[in-house]
């Protein structure tokens, strides 16, 4: 999309409400690559426990290269959920 202003500052908030939009877009993405790995893992009976680990280890590839910047906030929201969810469905501990 361009943009045409008058002045630096119209161009500037243009620019910072695409990143923000942009930024809306791979969260959602995420949200639902997120969601949709913990319901295969979740519901699959003939998934193998190496293939949901090779599954949760994809996806927190995939998230990184979605936001390169973001390793801690990934270990502390998703990392949780998924380590509890494979302990569930596969009965570890």
């Amino acid at each position: 999309m361009e943009v045409w202003a008058d002045s630096d500052g119209e161009t500037k908030r243009d620019d910072h409400a695409q990143q923000i939009e942009d930024e809306a877009r791979r969260i959602r993405r995420l949200q639902v690559m997120m969601s949709m790995v913990m319901s295969v893992i979740s519901q699959d009976p003939n998934l193998t426990l190496e293939e949901a680990s090779e599954m949760a280890a994809n996806a927190r590839r995939a998230a990184l290269s979605m936001f390169p910047d973001k390793e801690l906030a990934y270990d502390l929201i998703y990392r949780p959920r998924l380590k509890r969810l494979m302990n569930e469905r596969f009965r570890l501990h």
